[in-house]
């Protein structure tokens, strides 16, 4: 942003004096708070968009690890029913042996 001197400096430049002068430097006074303020929200809008996607990459992650623990406690289930199967299999060949 241009100091007041700055801008004192262009609008006499310009041939602005005055009231005409006071208006031009109220002006881009004006212009670059305007700038400024439209900068801060393209900057908010941006730190809100990298927090939404963070959240949707932890999101996957719990998701993925959900899944791979249920996985893992369908396959514990799975081999725990195999061995159910081989000891009642084992079970019946004992039995039939002792008959």
């Amino acid at each position: 942003m241009a100091t007041v001197q700055e801008l004192m400096k262009l609008g006499e430049q310009m041939n602005l004096t005055g009231t005409d002068l006071k208006e031009f430097i109220r002006e881009q006074q004006i212009l670059a708070r305007e700038e400024r303020e439209k900068e801060r929200e393209r900057e908010r809008r941006e730190r809100e968009r990298k927090r939404r996607q963070r959240e949707r990459e932890r999101e996957r992650e719990r998701e993925k690890r959900k899944r791979k623990k249920e996985k893992r406690k369908r396959k514990k289930e799975r081999e725990k029913e195999r061995e159910r199967e081989r000891e009642k299999s084992e079970e019946k060949k004992e039995k039939r042996e002792n008959e």
